[in-house]
């Protein structure tokens, strides 16, 4: 009875394959990381345009219109103002009026200054996005090359040296709030605040062993130091 091949009958990956697919990844990876800089600029666009959105009202011709709806409005309080004032004998000359005065986008106004500080803050926020990007594609496509890698390995003794390179975690290794907050003598963190701190205590010693020596009483002459 003729067995289909599994998975574990599959021929290995020959050399110049695992060479070819080597390439390959190098490839991919240096694409990746100038893609990532394209897509900065894709998504800094695509801020922008939502801000626009956003900021819609700013535009030269909402502002017009503004402008040209409230000049009626100004006109009609003026009329009402000037007929008051006849009604009070006050002269033309004299009488109170009103004025429209449109101040420019470019003073007195958040606008601007609110634009520029989202768009500081969505370019930070990219370029954590990006630097995660990058460090996303070298990690996948290290691990690519460690399993192309391995899988042309033929003795446990170089199968164990690959098992023993030191993984992320263990050379940057949890950080202990207890040692930061004050179990070490001094606190690590006043040592971080203050070097200084350390310096005192051996300041303090060498100022001690002095003074210990001349508290002493001197000794007459003749007199031998006493036993115990």
């Amino acid at each position: 009875m003729e067995t289909k091949p599994t998975a574990t009958d599959a021929a290995p990956i020959s050399k110049s394959e695992r060479e070819d697919l080597q390439r390959l990844i190098r490839q991919r990876e240096r694409v990746l990381k100038s893609a990532t800089k394209q897509r900065s600029a894709e998504l800094l666009a695509d801020f922008e345009t939502q801000m626009g959105s956003e900021f819609s009202f700013d535009d030269d011709a909402v502002w017009q219109q503004a402008a040209r709806e409230a000049e009626v409005e100004v006109n009609k309080a003026k009329q009402k103002i000037a007929a008051h004032c006849r009604e009070l004998g006050i002269p033309a000359r004299f009488a109170p009026t009103l004025n429209l005065s449109r101040v420019h986008r470019g003073y007195d106004n958040l606008v601007e200054r609110r634009r520029a500080e989202l768009r500081r803050m969505a370019q930070t926020k990219i370029g954590a996005i990006e630097k995660k990007a990058i460090t996303e594609v070298e990690l996948s496509c290290l691990q690519a090359q460690t399993e192309l890698a391995v899988s042309g390995l033929t003795s446990e003794a170089a199968r164990g040296f690959v098992e023993r390179l030191p993984a992320i975690e263990s050379l940057m290794p949890r950080l202990s709030f207890a040692e930061v907050a004050g179990e070490a003598e001094p606190p690590i963190a006043d040592q971080l605040v203050s070097p200084s701190v350390l310096r005192q205590p051996r300041y303090r010693e060498r100022q001690t062993l002095p003074n210990a020596r001349t508290s002493l009483p001197a000794k007459k002459d003749g007199e031998t130091e006493a036993g115990p």
